[in-house]
């Protein structure tokens, strides 16, 4: 089931990787514990359907995520799946030393563009948390695992509204001088737009040409799956997702669900873009997440089907009068 139509749009990338963040983004805002066997499992299941990069969990403190308690435990459960990439979210050195011991594929760490949400996020400014992160930059190059950075609130902050680009660029510049590559533009609580979207992602590319982007949204207005298409229009390849909807910050007011992965899998597939993912056992691994969480997920396509999917006219009354 990994065919796709024939491209509509020849300014599209050709394939897409998905990040899949469902088990770290997803459910570190989940109350109910969820035993490492189930997120294990959820994993492997992701895995099968044809998903090959992760971020998996995160060494964080137990106390401010303490669903994400047993991050070594899970990747000890799933070991070293051949051509699977496990990175794991890390705030401090604390958490990079945890990261290494439990030999996680990468790293990847992450400062907000805007001063408040950084003091909430991560209790320090965001000079204080740069800091940090350099430390933990050279500690991994030291063990040789890879670090991605990322940008929390690069779309809009909660507290403080519009995020000014340069914010954004200050602190991939940091980034950069550290050495990563590899940046991910979050949109913490669902406020990018088609238009902040080209805007950012154009102000990266002639900023830094040689840093790679990827794109991450939430659809806490509606708008998740129109900021892929803008960040596809601009070349973005990379997207993160969450499986079934899952999602929501816990450290930012009315930061909902992220994009669903078997929805932009289906946008995709529609647009002729290759991911290298069966939906149809995508959608059988999103149902069983709903199951397990207890609740229903916004997740559409695992309910209505891909387009072309039909039904017996037997199965469905005919109208009367």
């Amino acid at each position: 089931m990994t065919t796709t139509p024939r491209p509509y749009c020849e300014d599209f990338p050709r394939r897409v990787q998905i990040v899949e963040v469902g088990t770290r983004d997803g459910f570190q805002a989940v109350e109910g514990w969820i035993p490492t066997a189930t997120k294990a499992g959820i994993l492997k299941g992701l895995i099968t359907a044809g998903l090959r990069h992760f971020e998996a969990t995160s060494f964080v403190s137990p106390r401010a995520v303490p669903q994400l308690r047993d991050g070594a435990a899970l990747l000890a459960e799933l070991g070293a799946p051949k051509g699977v990439m496990l990175s794991a979210l890390v705030p401090n050195l604390r958490g990079a030393e945890a990261a290494i011991a439990a030999g996680v594929g990468a790293m990847v760490v992450f400062v907000s563009a805007s001063e408040s949400h950084n003091l909430k996020n991560l209790n320090r400014s965001r000079a204080e948390s740069l800091a940090a992160l350099a430390e933990v930059r050279t500690r991994a190059a030291g063990a040789g695992v890879p670090v991605q950075g990322a940008i929390a609130t690069a779309f809009g902050c909660p507290f403080e509204g519009d995020v000014p680009v340069a914010a954004v660029l200050e602190i991939a510049r940091a980034y950069h001088a550290m050495g990563i590559r590899r940046l991910t533009l979050g949109d913490t609580t669902g406020m990018a737009t088609p238009p902040l979207v080209r805007e950012r992602v154009q102000a990266l590319d002639a900023a830094l040409p040689d840093m790679e982007i990827a794109l991450h949204f939430h659809n806490t207005r509606g708008v998740g799956l129109a900021n892929v298409m803008a960040g596809l229009e601009a070349g973005v390849w990379i997207y993160e997702s969450s499986v079934a909807g899952l999602g929501g910050c816990p450290f930012a007011p009315g930061a909902t669900g992220n994009i669903c992965t078997e929805d932009l899998v289906y946008l995709l597939h529609e647009c002729g873009v290759e991911t290298g993912v069966d939906l149809e056992a995508l959608c059988a691994v999103a149902r069983e997440v709903e199951r397990v969480i207890g609740r229903p997920l916004p997740g559409q396509v695992m309910k209505a089907g891909p387009r072309l999917q039909t039904a017996d006219m037997d199965s469905v009354r005919t109208a009367c009068g």
